[in-house]
């Protein structure tokens, strides 16, 4: 059995060290993702996902964030790089939960 979920959230830069780009999902699409994956969730609140953003596909985790109430999804270099997005671009993305 497998979940879909899409949202419209904007691409940030991370303030601490290294350059790690998230979005934020919207708290009603983390409300959502909350009650489909009850009890399948790691330990820290993680959760294995394929993410589609444009025409870009790739494997990560979604990670819980308690001050945003939400989960963050990490955007790596290459799908930045190949979908030209960049700090507070907008973006359509795609989750596609296994669970």
């Amino acid at each position: 059995m497998s979940a879909r979920l899409t949202f419209k959230a904007k691409l940030w830069r991370h303030s601490g060290d290294g350059a790690w780009y998230f979005v934020t999902l919207p708290v009603s699409t983390a409300q959502d993702l909350r009650a489909l994956t009850r009890g399948l969730r790691n330990a820290f609140g993680s959760l294995r996902v394929i993410a589609t953003i444009g025409a870009t596909t790739w494997r990560t985790a979604l990670f819980a964030d308690s001050k945003a109430a939400s989960f963050l999804l990490p955007v790596k270099a290459e799908v930045r790089r190949r979908e030209r997005i960049g700090h507070d671009d907008v973006v359509d993305a795609n989750l596609e939960i296994d669970l």
